[in-house]
Parts: structure tokens; C-alpha cells; sequence
């Protein structure tokens, strides 16, 4: 039986059923001391993986297309941020400020990898350079993100410490496993590399972890009694006119400045897409536990967002690439020779 088009992902599935399990069972006490000891370390592991799985090889190939490399960051670091507070008189008053302190470090987050990897591929983009910006993006993101959440939320109570206090935390539990797995790349690599499912299995894992930790906390704080089903509602919205804008900007910007088709692509994808997998675990560094379960919710809804609303312009677009190249080999061929 085919899978309906309309049903969520398996993850997203499960990530919905783990905040409903921390809304009816969320550990306290001893318990969710021993959960918090437990996310640190699968994150640590989850990085570890991260930085033995990335192919040095691949960035080497992309990392000369600067002009690329250079648009998708801005557009990750300064385009999104701009959009938050430029639109806050629009989108604040549809959510609830706790929700609007999630948005702001929404858009502070770097790109997606794998998604924005596979969506690039798809759409028959330029693979190597998105391999390049999406992993420079990631790596780029564990210094900006702090820095940027520093300067836009206001709610200092909401956060654990000053912006240079959270960059040496995110350094050591991200920074540190990333490039131990990059230096033990040459012993391990290879075994990563066969065992994949291992790796994903780590990777969702830790953010189920981290979502479930998250949300008790929250719950024990009355999360679901301080957000009214109107301000979710109002998140949908605000994430979607996100995403939206993101999309328009990035395909206008990268038309524009001369970019090929190919490259084109990997801009709107790598420049409009935000993290899930570095977000939660930078959620739960930078934020104060209780303020981290209402953080992480715009993050995930957008999440959910974007992955359906790229995979229909994916597979679009890759459609009509595969469509028009026979009909350019049927042009060159048929073409009279030039004397």
C-alpha cells in the first residue's frame, strides 16, 4: 500500500509522538537529571559522527565557487535575522513572546545538510558546492548562532549566560566531537561511511532525546497552559510567510546576480532552509532548560514546512531538467554542422 502524499515522515511522526509522551510523562527528579546526562553524551556522539561522515574531498571540490558559498551565507545569517525584525510588528502578534524568542533563534540557525544535499540532487543542482555551503553553514553556525541569539533576544532570562559563555559550551560539546571525528576520519571513515543507518539512528535519536527532555521540562513549567491553540495557529503562519519570503528572496537574488541554473538551485535550497539537528542541541546550550521546550517549537513546525514545501520544488524542477535535455541533445544533434 502506497504511503499516503499527505502523512508526515516517519521522524516527523515521531517526533509529534514524543512530545505528546513528555506532555503525559515527563520525568522529573533523578530521572530527568540522568536524561540530561544521557542527551549530552548521544550529542557529543552525534557530532563525533557528523564530522567522520563529512568527505574533505567534497568541500575541496565545491569550496572555489566563493560568490556561492558567499550568498548562501548571508542569506542564512543576515537575510533571516533581518526578516524577524523587520516583520515583527506582522508576526508578534500572532504568537505569544515565549513562541517569538523560538522564532528569533529560528532564524539565527544554520542551513541543513542532508536535506539540503538530497534537494539540491533532486532538482539536478550543483551537489558539490551545496555539499560545500551546507557544511560550512553547520560548522560557521556553532559561532554565529550564540552571537546572533545574544543580540536579539531580549529575554535575557530565557537564555544561560552571556554570548561568549555559550559559544565555549557549544565548543565543547559540538566544536570538540566535530573535529575528533574529521581527525579520526582516515581510521573510521570507511566504517561510517557502510554503516549509515547506524549514523541516523544516532542522529535522530539524540533529537528525539533532546525533544523529550525539552518538553518534560517545559510541561513541568505549564507550557501547554501559557500557549493558547490561536498562537499556534498564528506560528503556522508566521513560519510559512518565513519560508516564503526566504524563497522568494534567494530565487530572486540568485537570478540576478547571473548564477546558472544549476546554482541557482543550490542557493534557494542551502540560503532558505534552517537545521533541526544542530538547532535543538544549540537550543538546549544556549537556553535555560525550562524556556527550551516553547524555543524549539517554531523550529520544528518549520521543519516539517520546509521539508514539503522543497520536496515539491525538487522533484519540479528536477522534472523539467530531465524533460529538457533530450530535447537539447535532439537540437545538437539535428543541428546542420557549421563550416
Amino acid at each position: 500500500m502506497a504511503r499516503p502524499k499527505l502523512l508526515p515522515d516517519n521522524f516527523t511522526l515521531a517526533l509529534i509522538g514524543t512530545v505528546i509522551i513528555a506532555s503525559l510523562l515527563p520525568c522529573r527528579g533523578s530521572a530527568a537529571v540522568a536524561f540530561n546526562w544521557i542527551t549530552d553524551i548521544a550529542i557529543g556522539l552525534l557530532f563525533f559522527l557528523h564530522g567522520a561522515k563529512l568527505s574533505r574531498e567534497a568541500i575541496v571540490a565545491g569550496a572555489t565557487h566563493w560568490r556561492l558559498h558567499l550568498l548562501v551565507l548571508l542569506s542564512t545569517f543576515v537575510m533571516f535575522p533581518l526578516l524577524a525584525v523587520a516583520l515583527k510588528p506582522l508576526l508578534s502578534p500572532l504568537v505569544t513572546p515565549a513562541l517569538y524568542t523560538g522564532i528569533l533563534f529560528l532564524c539565527t540557525l544554520p542551513s541543513t545538510v542532508q536535506s539540503s544535499i538530497a534537494f539540491t540532487s533532486m532538482a539536478k543542482g550543483n551537489v558539490p558546492a551545496a555539499v560545500c555551503s551546507a557544511s560550512a553553514s553547520s560548522l560557521l553556525g556553532i559561532f554565529i548562532t550564540p552571537a546572533l541569539v545574544g543580540l536579539l533576544v531580549s529575554n535575557h532570562g530565557a537564555t544561560t549566560g552571556s554570548p561568549w559563555h555559550t559559544v565555549g559550551n557549544i565548543v565543547l560539546q559540538l566544536l570538540v566531537p566535530f573535529v575528533a571525528g574529521q581527525l579520526l576520519r582516515p581510521a573510521i571513515g570507511k566504517w561510517v561511511d557502510r554503516h549509515k543507518p547506524v549514523l541516523k539512528f544516532v542522529d535522530q535519536g539524540s533529537i528525539l532525546l533532546v525533544v523529550y527532555v525539552a518538553f518534560s521540562e517545559a510541561v513541568n513549567e505549564g507550557i501547554w497552559h501559557s500557549i493558547p491553540i490561536s498562537a499556534l495557529a498564528g506560528l503556522l503562519v508566521v513560519n510559512i510567510v518565513l519560508l516564503a519570503a526566504a524563497l522568494f528572496i534567494t530565487a530572486f537574488s540568485a537570478k540576478r546576480l547571473g548564477f546558472s541554473r544549476a546554482d541557482q538551485i543550490t542557493i534557494i535550497f542551502c540560503g532558505s532552509k534552517k537545521s533541526l539537528a544542530s538547532g535543538i542541541p544549540m537550543a538546549k546550550v544556549i537556553f535555560a532548560s525550562h524556556a527550551v521546550g516553547a524555543v524549539v517549537l517554531p523550529l520544528m513546525l518549520f521543519h516539517q514546512i520546509q521539508l514539503m514545501v522543497c520536496a515539491v520544488l525538487a522533484q519540479r524542477w528536477g522534472s523539467r531538467r530531465t524533460a529538457a535535455e533530450p530535447a537539447r541533445e535532439g537540437k545538437t544533434v539535428g543541428a546542420p554542422a557549421r563550416r
